[in-house]
């Protein structure tokens, strides 16, 4: 429908999000935070999970039944990562999750959270990530 009026809107800025929590889990500040298929629902990232961003802060939905709490995230940015074997030769290689804090350059059912910006150390990387739209079964 055509506006016939001024609508003023609630708008979001920045790259903080929160994400309702799935039952019986906890989720530490700086886990990697995925989404459960098919439910919306943020844990603790698994491989395979949509990525969704980093935990802001501890979020202990561990008593809680679905969406009784909610996990900050940040969906987007620049974090120093620890990932497998990382050297000076991998810029720009895309950076996977295998659980909320492994991190590798292997692709298999892993998840992808973004790509190595910059070398630190062998093994440590300024990683540029990003979550992952949501795509949906088909």
């Amino acid at each position: 429908m055509a506006l016939t009026q001024d609508t003023p809107r609630s708008y979001e800025t920045g790259d903080i999000n929160e994400i309702p929590v799935a039952a019986a889990t906890k989720i530490f500040e700086g886990s990697a935070v995925g989404i459960v298929v098919g439910t919306g629902l943020a844990r603790a990232l698994v491989a395979g999970d949509q990525f969704a961003g980093f935990a802001d802060r501890q979020a202990d939905n561990s008593a809680g039944a679905a969406s009784a709490t909610r996990v900050r995230v940040r969906e987007e940015g620049k974090a120093e990562l620890a990932v497998g074997s990382l050297a000076a030769t991998d810029i720009h290689k895309l950076v996977y999750a295998s659980a909320d804090g492994t991190f590798t350059l292997t692709a298999s059912s892993n998840s992808l959270i973004g790509h190595v910006h910059r070398f630190v150390s062998t093994g440590v990387g300024i990683i540029k990530f990003a979550a992952q739209p949501i795509i949906p079964a088909e």
